[in-house]
């Protein structure tokens, strides 16, 4: 029926599924010059994740046959929706599969920063016993400020309310209800969030309104007595996109003691250079943007793009479409 190109990956079921619908697919990576030169302009369909970036000059070299891009997974950001649409190209997107891998991450990573987990596996490696200096803090009793109050975020926020936070948000497209009806205080203002909350974790997009949205003095601003009285320190976990958080602002606050620890999946550019100083920041501790990467996930986010992408192949109602498109 059509012709898909997946360029970064797909799971093999997934794949096979297309197959039996009778489009031919093929799966290989394109290098931006491959890109730039047409090399999708014999594709119906692009099935990509965030390591191929489809910007305006892409685009405009894949005219021809081309009538959907698929993102295996929620975020478009590499992915220029608004000219595609002008295009006639329907964007879709997976945004319920990789869920519940992305809410454990978040989970563990704010564990993590609370108990120094990094921190003492890399200190009883290097044969120190550092027992005394590793004293950490509980979640119970704090506040967790989520930036974003989508599905995810909502989940993250179930999970630690079982563990005995309070939950706050900042989400200006969100209903107040939504908020009230889950027992989370919703905030009107991100810096308000911020004055609140000893714990920040990030559930947003990034856009223009978002870049850099966590930066020095909104780090600044956070208490570091939690609501239960105890000293906890600041701290702040972004499993969400690169580029929400200022790198270099929390560097400095690192450095100078004003933040305590701050755990990123995700980074403003892609693969980390080996000299980042985060890496070389004893509060620090990251992962190489794996917040999808579970079999579970990744078996859901593969069926679910690739019925998003026959769908509209197929020229059939598609819930998942992100832009509009011109016919």
């Amino acid at each position: 029926m059509a012709k898909i190109a997946v360029t970064d990956g797909m799971d093999d079921t997934a794949v096979s599924w297309l197959e039996q619908q009778g489009h031919e697919v093929a799966v290989a990576s394109l290098s931006v010059d491959e890109l730039m030169s047409g090399a999708l302009q014999e594709f119906d369909a692009i099935i990509v994740r965030s390591a191929t970036k489809l910007p305006v000059e892409v685009l405009e070299a894949s005219r021809g046959r081309l009538m959907v891009i698929g993102r295996a997974g929620v975020g478009v950001d590499n992915i220029n929706i608004a000219h595609a649409g002008s295009m006639g190209i329907a964007v879709v997107n997976a945004p319920r599969a990789s869920t519940q891998s992305v809410v454990e991450l978040t989970i563990a990573h704010l564990l993590s920063c609370v108990r120094y987990v990094a921190r003492a596996d890399r200190t009883l490696r290097q044969g120190q016993w550092a027992k005394k200096a590793l004293k950490g803090t509980e979640l119970s009793g704090k506040r967790l400020g989520l930036i974003g109050y989508g599905r995810i975020a909502q989940s993250v926020a179930s999970v630690a309310r079982s563990l005995g936070m309070d939950i706050h948000a900042y989400d200006p497209y969100l209903p107040p209800k939504v908020a009230k009806s889950q027992g989370t205080v919703l905030h009107t203002s991100v810096d308000d969030l911020f004055r609140q909350c000893t714990h920040v974790s990030i559930h947003c997009n990034l856009t223009d309104e978002t870049r850099h949205l966590v930066n020095a003095e909104r780090i600044s601003s956070m208490p570091h007595i939690g609501a239960d009285g105890n000293p906890c320190g600041r701290h702040i976990v972004n499993c969400a996109r690169g580029g929400i958080v200022d790198e270099d602002a929390v560097s400095q606050s690192l450095a100078s003691g004003v933040l305590t620890s701050v755990a990123l999946d995700v980074f403003e550019n892609e693969p980390v250079h080996p000299d980042h100083p985060l890496l070389q920041m004893e509060g620090f501790h990251g992962t190489p943007h794996i917040g999808a990467a579970t079999v579970e996930a990744q078996a859901r986010v593969g069926m679910d793009i690739a019925a998003n992408v026959h769908a509209v192949l197929a020229g059939e109602a598609c819930d998942f479409v992100v832009n509009d498109p011109v016919a």
